[in-house]
């Protein structure tokens, strides 16, 4: 079995070593915040040597880049079958912006992450935008605006650095989110 990743295709053997270093991330990252984090110190918890840890994951902005993305990947958006266009599309951003409202260090390790000039990142942030970009056009419906869309991506991205910076809460800006959305889209 072939398992794609952000730098390179995986044998299951090698998604099993990038599966232990991401859960062995979250770990690290609980006990030492997201600066004192280190690939190394996620490498030992993961029982790996740090070059293996390397081979896959170029940086700590790297890796959490990583974590958001398979859980974005993993998390169906919810279902699109109201007929009310902007129930649907507060339900997408407020359901994106809730990926990591529970994990206060992991929300901000994201942010860094997805906010960093690490050159791995970039693929990944492509990857999400595309992702989210998706999502919004199917909660819009058919002949979804672009401008509409353009717009929807930049209250979200908007959202996410507030709540990076700490001017409120994950969940709060998801409630903010999903308002906001709702206005837009009227």
């Amino acid at each position: 079995m072939i398992v794609e990743a952000t730098r390179r295709r995986l044998t299951e053997k090698q998604a099993d070593t990038v599966d232990r270093l991401t859960k062995a991330a979250l770990d690290v990252l609980s006990r030492e915040g997201f600066a004192g984090l280190t690939i190394r110190m996620v490498a030992a918890e993961a029982g790996v040597g740090a070059a293996t840890a390397y081979t896959y994951f170029s940086s700590k902005e790297h890796l959490f880049a990583e974590i958001f993305w398979r859980r974005l990947a993993a998390t169906p958006p919810p279902p699109n079958d109201d007929p009310v266009r902007r129930n649907r599309i507060g339900a997408v951003l407020r359901h994106i912006a809730l990926l990591v409202a529970d994990e206060p260090e992991l929300a901000g390790a994201v942010t860094s992450a997805l906010l960093g000039r690490d050159p791995d990142v970039e693929h990944l942030r492509l990857r999400i935008g595309l992702d989210i970009r998706n999502r919004i056009i199917a909660a819009l419906g058919p002949n979804a605006d672009p401008d509409m869309v353009e717009l929807l991506e930049s209250l979200y991205a908007g959202a996410l650095v507030r709540a990076g910076m700490g001017h409120a809460s994950y969940a709060e800006i998801a409630d903010r989110l999903e308002k906001s959305a709702r206005l837009l889209v009227e």
